[in-house]
């Protein structure tokens, strides 16, 4: 088993874990309310947090690793990519769901391009960062988690709200 075989199993695990947050959504009375809820002014809302991890993986599987291969959710990246501004257009549980599906595909068919010789190699695109395919494996892993945690954190505010 490959090292970015071993990646793609701890992020299915992640996925898991996103995924049962969005599933906690879907069965509330007014899911498009929690998904739109933001815990103060100008933060990110739930529908934000969820729809940043696919529009990031999507960002990774073509624009840096694969800048040949098209992506599958463009149309979403300037809303949910990092230094965006979340607007008040909140994205349906499953059009959030879809997004999510899509862009790990496109991540998982970039990532088996790549062998364990490649890990230490550098794609154009992030050489300015420096970042190599195994430091992409990583952070790839670290965000989704990070972006999950907020949305559990933003579902558990707003449940508690008051």
């Amino acid at each position: 088993m490959s090292t970015l075989e071993l990646f793609a199993g701890a992020y299915e695990l992640y996925r898991k874990r996103t995924l049962g947050v969005l599933d906690q959504i879907a069965q509330l009375p007014d899911a498009a309310a929690a998904l739109g809820w933001r815990p103060g002014p100008g933060r990110a809302h739930i529908a934000w947090q969820l729809m940043h991890i696919a529009v990031t993986e999507d960002i990774f599987a073509s624009e840096r690793l694969a800048p040949d291969k098209a992506p599958r959710c463009p149309e979403a990246w300037a809303r949910f990519r990092g230094g965006s501004t979340p607007d008040d257009s909140i994205p349906t549980v499953d059009e959030i769901r879809a997004a999510l599906e899509v862009s790990r595909a496109n991540l998982l068919d970039t990532l088996r391009r790549f062998g364990d010789d490649q890990l230490g190699v550098i794609p154009e695109a992030l050489k300015a960062r420096s970042l190599t395919i195994l430091d992409v494996a990583h952070i790839l892993g670290w965000h989704e988690a990070h972006h999950q945690g907020q949305a559990h954190l933003t579902l558990n505010l707003y449940r508690n709200r008051g």
